[in-house]
C-alpha cells in the first residue's frame, strides 16, 4: 500500500504520542519506536502500543492532521480512539468554553 499514516501510540507511562510515517508497514515504524530508534519522547516511554492507524494517501494532509490532532485534549483523542466521531464536535465546544474569556 502507497501513501502515508498518521498513528496514535499510547507510552508506556499512559500518555499519548502522535506522528506520521511515509512506511508501508506502520508496525515496522512501532518496532522502530520500541527499539529507542528516534530517540525522543517514545525513547523514554518504551514499550508503546499502536491505538489508531489512519492511512492517508498524501504525506501533507496526514502532516495537518496530526497537527489538528496534538492540539486536542486527551479525552478527544480517546474519543478517536475509540471511534466515537460524534463525541469530537462536543468535546470541542467544551474546550471553546474554557478558553472564552468572562465579561
Amino acid at each position: 500500500m502507497s501513501g502515508c499514516w498518521f498513528y496514535i501510540l499510547r507510552c508506556a507511562d499512559g500518555n499519548y504520542y502522535v506522528g506520521t510515517s511515509r512506511l508501508d508497514d506502520l508496525q515496522t515504524g512501532v518496532s522502530q519506536h520500541n527499539q529507542g530508534t528516534f530517540g525522543g519522547y517514545t525513547a523514554k516511554r518504551r514499550p508503546v502500543t499502536l491505538v489508531y492507524p489512519a492511512h492517508f494517501w498524501d504525506i501533507t494532509d496526514a502532516i495537518a492532521f496530526e497537527r489538528q490532532v496534538k492540539g486536542w485534549s486527551r479525552a478527544k483523542k480517546e474519543a478517536l480512539i475509540r471511534g466515537d466521531f460524534g463525541a469530537l464536535p462536543e468535546l470541542s465546544r467544551r474546550k471553546a468554553k474554557r478558553e472564552s474569556p468572562v465579561s
